[in-house]
């Protein structure tokens, strides 16, 4: 795990905390409902839920969640791997999440067990200033991240028009072929439709 990774979940968990996660119900379509991320290590992401819930039941079955959370104008996204690992970590989990207490009181804690996110990618973005926005990748456990975005091919002349219509101006200009800045593109695409050799290409793979 490298440490911009280390970062954004630390912002996932300490400061954003309640993310809204994806499974999909009987009939295979998206339900989602509000899940506080309580844990972060080198394995991954906790968070906890009773054996009850339908939810438990999804996560057991499917083994795969999607999350987004945002909070002031930071957003966070993941998707990837989940397991059950039971009781481990839960007595830490309360003792780092103090209102979990008045949740589930005393031993009513056993209705409960833990579940870690141990294999995923996602994304950070960050619009809190709009002059210069940020973005940044992350990855967990032994996910492979795909290349997403747009980039430049090597047909480009120099012509300069695609850093022209850049919102937030992120393509360096000073090389050929130019160079888009992937930490800051919004990904809208107005380089590709201005570009007259169409050798600016979104990438998704």
């Amino acid at each position: 795990m490298d440490q911009n990774t280390k970062d954004f979940l630390k912002i996932l968990v300490e400061d954003i905390h309640s993310t809204t996660i994806a499974t999909l119900d009987e009939e295979k379509r998206p339900l989602t409902r509000v899940i506080d991320m309580m844990l972060w290590d080198e394995k991954g992401v906790y968070f906890l839920t009773a054996k009850g819930k339908a939810f438990y039941q999804q996560l057991m079955e499917q083994k795969y969640i999607s999350l987004s959370s945002i909070k002031d104008k930071r957003s966070i996204s993941l998707r990837g791997q989940v397991e059950n690992i039971g009781n481990e970590k839960l007595d830490e989990i309360f003792e780092k999440n103090p209102y979990m207490q008045g949740i589930y009181p005393g031993d009513t804690r056993s209705a409960l067990e833990v579940f870690r996110l141990f294999k995923a990618t996602g994304e950070f973005f960050d619009i809190s200033d709009p002059r210069n926005v940020t973005r940044g990748s992350i990855v967990i456990g032994e996910a492979q991240q795909k290349k997403h975005g747009y980039y430049v091919g090597d047909a480009c002349i120099g012509c300069q028009m695609c850093a022209s219509v850049c919102p937030q101006k992120c393509i360096d200009i000073s090389t050929t072929p130019v160079v888009i800045d992937q930490n800051h593109c919004l990904h809208c695409g107005r380089c590709a439709e201005i570009c007259p050799q169409q050798t600016i290409q979104k990438l998704d793979k």
